[in-house]
């Protein structure tokens, strides 16, 4: 599995390890396409663009150059230069979408970045063909009676249709095609402001034959395949827009739990019109069940209420909308208030002054709201003393007062307000408020020992204000020292008891809390407000956390570790570590790091080194692997013909790699170089010993032969120096016929399936066919065609036309070649790359037709040079044909077979090349045919 090539040492194996030059190179970027495309316009002002159906497959493959092997990053634009990146990028050589969508058009570039110069970028345009379904819509004008003879009715039909490319609309009147002109009463026009995305109907005047079946088609002109669709419309005497009624009432108001149905019948319309429900606050509830027109909603919560609406259309006219607002009951969140004398500055009750209770509820519908007064549990009515009012809903909506004018010792007790909805079902909320001479303001204290409060990192913390006073308010928890959302990600959060708790505390929350009281549940007085500093402790962040440290034997190493922040800041001491032994210990002074230093490396040197640094809270840990381990190679992806051995069954492949920072550990002694048939469990692995030490940047090159076609491999490579194995780098060697980026040269002897990347032409009358002499039809036609391949041999393979029945004469078969792009051209050359073609060709029976030769430049589909034709019999034997061919641009072969007068006149060809270079006329043998120069 190995052969030499070029001046090389030779290892005892007989593989080759070849030296070159320091090499490394920017990257370059192609892309390239394939699967369904209809149409690629290559190179228009820099720009291509690549048209695909909808729904089919895009698949971009971007080809780069480079080394080391350049990274690769799909992005995407919707097509204008101000249109951001989409965060989601790709980052395979290939990009494929299947069932690509209308939204995916757009411009997709391809980089390839190595470190080395600038990233090359490459972009494409992709545009995506797709045609909707055509929708005809009809609108009716009826004009005013003039001098009470003329009366007009006209009608308009639109058609209108989504497509990318623009779509054209032709009309038909039953089987008639209408155009503009054919009837004085019909009308076809585009509107200026639509730019031909709608065709226009008018039907002036309405008469008798007007009223029939109409039929839009919208049409592509048949781009990327995309059939014509066609939309009707039958006009008629009763063609009618819709109306609809609601079988409801508006607004419908509802208990939570109940089950609601709303009913809409069409009263109008033809033709029959559809309905629809949809709602003005968003989709449907998932609950929801339609039948028709009835739409039902099971278990209704507040959630599901807003406002419905049923649609009817019919394409005539404009939709018909009636909608209904469906309200849920419900009643929530009810809070009180004490307001003292709002007239003396003195935030206590007492005696002979005023008191207000307020009492609050969230109700709906709020009118259905009713408030009920109860004191020590018997009805209160407003009187002169006890004044009782609902505040402006405007002002504080939900809202009842309870005013106590001169407040006497007799009108201590408990006051309760009851809310409650009008509808009933709906469970009361009823509020207790003590006014007695214990009822007092509250004040907030923060016990001595809860601040500073010190904590750790995700320890679970109690921030905690008393709050003494009669009733006890809700405490508002705030940040006091920026404004930052609490730890439930609320600016303030609600505590009923005065504590805050804080689970899994982090150091972004040290800082100083306000507690504050509410005036809910509580005096509507001046808010009390405490402070609570919090201070959390965390280990340090240190830097590295890991880094890796290659170094030969006998060489020195030095590793820093290094406090980015900590808390506390002081009292910090270090240690350093290799496995379980403390190799140094102490305590910072002013610095922020520490380092540790190996003069001399040493097998038992090597290693894991922490570096722990210390505070209250715990460590910080710095980690360094010192390793003599030699870095990974990097494959060479850019190797001029690596098959550079193509036989009948077996190829040879020039493997090429560099060594990542070869200096960096002990000298390089050998490489274990591992394959593996692709799909296979098990490595052949083989010990290659390398002489002398490896440059940076040097190419390094094995041959290996005897490799199966079309099999693939997995080649794994790992550098060893006296340490022991390095890194190991794998990559895939494929097989494919040799159509190079730049041709120097092709050989094909149609031994592969896929027979050299040859295809047959589609405008031809029947195909070439593969066949071997062991393997063709036992009921060949006899005297006619090869009796063996090229070579002689009866298992190889070659292509031939069969010209037995039902072929006429006349009739062509044509194989296509792969495009081939032409080495670069000589800046200083005054001439084009010459090549030599060359080809066998096999004419043997009475009834032999023609064999044409045709090339093909690009960008010139329609033109095809003759490059080279024969006719009639050649007798028994195979021949060579060979031309010299200047073509300026990529180019393709083509081989035109054409059927003669019977069916003795079968055609093979066999063994074609193509290789840099004239050919050389004194090997051309004597039965070579030169008909036409090279263009």
């Amino acid at each position: 599995m190995a052969s030499c090539r070029g001046g090389v040492v030779w290892d005892r194996l007989g593989w080759i390890m070849e030296l070159r030059t320091p090499w490394s190179a920017p990257p370059t970027v192609r892309i390239v396409h394939s699967g369904l495309a209809c149409n690629i316009e290559e190179e228009r002002y820099s720009e291509r663009v690549y048209t695909i159906r909808e729904g089919e497959t895009l698949e971009l493959t971007c080809l780069v150059t480079g080394h080391p092997r350049p990274q690769i990053r799909w992005t995407k634009t919707a097509g204008s230069a101000s249109d951001r990146f989409q965060d989601s990028s790709v980052f395979n050589e290939t990009l494929r979408i299947s069932n690509i969508q209308r939204h995916q058009g757009g411009r997709y570039y391809c980089k390839a970045e190595n470190g080395l110069g600038s990233p090359a970028i490459k972009s494409i345009r992709v545009d995506v063909y797709y045609l909707d379904d055509p929708i005809v819509t009809v609108h009716q004008s009826i004009g005013e009676a003039k001098e009470q003879f003329y009366y007009e009715k006209t009608v308009f039909l639109r058609c209108v249709a989504n497509s990318n490319p623009p779509v054209r609309y032709s009309w038909r009147r039953g089987q008639e095609v209408l155009l503009q002109g054919s009837d004085k009463g019909v009308e076809i026009y585009e509107p200026f402001f639509t730019q031909g995305e709608t065709k226009i109907l008018k039907l002036k005047n309405l008469r008798p034959q007007d009223y029939a079946n109409y039929s839009c088609i919208a049409s592509v002109r048949n781009v990327c395949s995309i059939p014509d669709k066609m939309v009707s419309f039958r006009l008629s005497n009763k063609t009618a827009s819709p109306s609809i009624k609601l079988l409801v009432d508006d607004p419908i108001v509802v208990n939570p739990g109940e089950a609601i149905t709303l009913v809409c019948v069409t009263t109008g319309g033809e033709p029959a019109p559809s309905l629809t429900w949809v709602r003005s606050a968003g989709v449907l509830p998932n609950k929801t069940v339609l039948n028709g027109g009835t739409l039902t909603i099971p278990a209704i919560t507040s959630e599901d209420s807003g406002t419905y609406s049923c649609i009817a259309n019919n394409n005539v006219g404009n939709p018909a909308k009636k909608s209904t607002n469906i309200i849920v009951r419900a009643l929530k969140k009810g809070r009180f208030w004490i307001t003292p004398d709002p007239y003396h500055k003195d935030d206590n009750i007492q005696i002979g002054r005023e008191v207000k209770i307020s009492c609050q509820v969230e109700a709906i519908p709020s009118e259905e709201l009713a408030f009920s007064w109860f004191k020590n549990g018997r009805p209160l009515r407003s009187s002169e003393r006890m004044v009782i009012t609902q505040t402006d809903p405007d002002v504080s909506p939900g809202t009842t007062n309870l005013d106590i004018i001169d407040l006497k010792f007799t009108d201590f007790g408990t006051y309760t307000c009851v809310a409650s909805l009008k509808g009933g079902g709906i469970s009361d909320i009823s509020i207790d408020v003590n006014i007695s001479s214990s009822t007092v303001p509250p004040n907030l204290t923060v016990p001595q020992e809860k601040s500073p409060l010190v904590t750790r990192e995700g320890d679970t913390i109690e921030l905690q204000c008393q709050v003494t006073g009669k009733p006890k308010p809700i405490i508002l928890w705030s940040r006091a020292d920026k404004e930052v959302a609490m730890p439930d990600g609320a600016l303030q959060t609600e505590s009923y008891d005065g504590i805050l708790r804080i689970v899994n505390v982090s150091r972004e929350m040290t800082g100083t809390y306000r507690c504050q009281t509410s005036q809910y549940n509580g005096f509507n007085v001046k808010p009390r407000e405490a402070l609570v500093q919090l201070i959390v402790q965390y280990p340090p962040a240190v830097e590295p956390a890991f880094l890796e440290l290659r170094q030969g034997q006998g060489r020195g190493v030095t590793m820093s570790c290094r406090v980015l922040r900590a808390y506390p800041t002081r009292v910090l001491s270090y240690e350093w570590r290799l496995g379980g032994r403390v190799l140094r210990a102490g305590q910072f002074d002013l610095q922020d790091s520490t380092e540790f230093t190996v003069s001399s490396l040493s097998r038992d040197s090597y290693g894991v080194y922490n570096c722990n640094i210390i505070n209250e809270a715990g460590a910080g840990r710095c980690s360094f692997l010192v390793t003599g381990k030699a870095y990974a190679p990097e494959f060479y992806y850019d190797t001029y013909n690596p098959l550079w051995q193509n036989r009948p069954r077996v190829y040879s492949y020039s493997l090429q790699w560099t060594q990542m920072n070869p200096n960096a550990v002990d000298r390089i002694l050998a490489y274990r170089l591992g394959i593996r048939q692709a799909g296979q469990q098990r490595w052949w692995e083989q010990e290659i010993t390398v002489n002398g030490n490896i440059q940076k940047g040097e190419l390094i090159t094995y041959n290996l032969t005897e490799l199966i076609k079309p099999e693939a491999y997995e080649v794994r490579l790992t550098p060893i120096t006296r340490f022991g194995e390095g890194d190991s780098t794998i990559r895939v060697i494929k097989y494919s016929a040799p159509v190079n980026p730049h041709l120097r040269e092709f050989h094909c002897g149609f031994e592969d399936g896929n027979i050299c990347l040859f295809t047959q032409d589609d405008t031809d009358n029947f195909d070439w066919t593969k066949q071997s002499t062991a393997t063709r039809d036992t009921k060949y036609t006899p005297n006619t065609g090869p009796n063996a391949d090229r070579t002689g041999s009866k298992e190889g393979f070659y292509m031939y036309i069969e010209t037995s029945r039902p072929r006429l004469e006349g009739e062509k078969a044509r194989l296509v070649s792969p495009v081939f792009s032409v080495a670069p051209k000589n800046p200083y050359g005054a001439t084009n790359t010459a090549y030599c073609f060359s080809f066998y060709y096999h004419m043997y029976g009475q009834h032999i037709g023609s064999l044409n030769v045709y090339l093909r430049l690009k960008g010139q589909t329609a033109i095809e040079n003759p490059l080279w034709s024969s006719s009639g019999n050649k007798g028994q034997h195979w021949n060579q044909a060979r031309v010299n061919i200047n073509p300026p641009t990529s180019f393709q072969l083509i081989f035109e077979g054409i059927r003669g007068p019977g069916i003795e006149g079968d055609i093979a060809i066999d063994d074609v090349s193509i290789v840099e270079g004239e050919c050389m006329k004194s090997d051309q043998p004597a039965n070579s045919e030169w008909l036409f120069p090279s263009p």
